[in-house]
């Protein structure tokens, strides 16, 4: 009787855990509790609940503190409507059980990009844990790799095959080229950080959307770089902004050949793409494929 209430609750659901993400994203690096103390602003004083509302409180205060008028990120209100949109999107496409493992997906993809992209590492907790958190909820969802079967208990197990197989083919694939490539350049090509965090999405993915997170992300991972390296070009301003990049001591450097760039947000995204949409096309490349042999 009321078709719009579910979808506006998913919305609300994410806006107000993309608030969570926010402090997640800040502490988590810093090893500091997420819960303990509560939300507090840059002076000291604790944050009232009426100005912690996700997006609009930081409307209403037009950006800055109510304590001490210090100036608050856009970054904190766009990551809650983002949160918000992705998991209204979860709810509108997927079964409720697909919908739900979905959006812890997005959860881990939110909190890695953000926090790879500020400090060139991604946690334990989005690499290891969701891993973790994949091959559980793929037992216990297992229309999230659309296993369906009369019995809850054969479903279960092919879903949980599918995310092992995800978390295996996926961690391997990242893992060889990242080998092969330190043997060629003699040097470090990619982070172990980035070989757990795509092992962790093809739990949730399967393998396929590993290899198209993989092959994807470098895809994107290019457009990026050349749009990049031609704002820096063109404006003769740093392209820091979307992406860090620094030198291979960690000195914040120029966009440029030789630099490090973190490459999980490129696999997040990918991953993300392959999730709400491309598995359609992919899926029928690799069934083509297949066949083939």
């Amino acid at each position: 009787m009321i078709p719009w209430l579910y979808p506006l609750f998913a919305a609300l659901t994410g806006a107000c855990v993309g608030s969570f993400l926010n402090v997640c994203i800040y502490r988590i690096p810093k090893n500091e509790s997420v819960v303990s103390p509560p939300s507090h602003c840059g002076c000291g004083k604790p944050i009232a609940w009426y100005d912690n509302i996700p997006v609009l409180s930081w409307l209403l205060l037009r950006g800055r503190a109510r304590c001490c008028g210090r100036p608050f990120s856009f970054r904190y209100p766009a990551i809650e409507l983002l949160t918000a949109l992705l998991f209204l999107t979860c709810w509108l496409l997927f079964p409720a059980g697909k919908a739900v493992a979905g959006a812890v997906l997005c959860a881990i993809m939110i909190c890695a990009f953000f926090i790879d992209r500020d400090g060139m590492i991604i946690p334990d907790v989005f690499t290891v844990g969701g891993a973790a958190a994949g091959v559980l909820l793929s037992l216990l969802l297992p229309s999230l790799h659309g296993q369906h079967h009369d019995l809850f208990a054969v479903a279960s197990l092919r879903s949980g095959r599918d995310a092992l197989l995800g978390l295996c083919v996926g961690s391997a694939v990242v893992l060889w080229i990242a080998l092969w490539a330190e043997a060629i350049l003699k040097k470090e090509a990619m982070g172990f950080g980035d070989v757990k965090f795509l092992g962790a999405l093809g739990a949730f993915v399967g393998w396929k959307g590993a290899m198209f997170g993989m092959f994807g992300g470098a895809m994107l991972g290019c457009v990026w770089f050349i749009a990049a390296m031609s704002w820096q070009k063109i404006t003769g301003r740093s392209s820091q902004a979307i992406l860090k990049s620094e030198t291979p001591d960690g000195q914040p450097a120029e966009l440029g050949l030789g630099v490090h760039v973190p490459f999980g947000p490129m696999l997040g995204v990918a991953a993300l793409i392959y999730f709400f949409g491309a598995h359609h096309w992919v899926d029928a490349y690799f069934a083509e494929l297949s066949a083939l042999f």
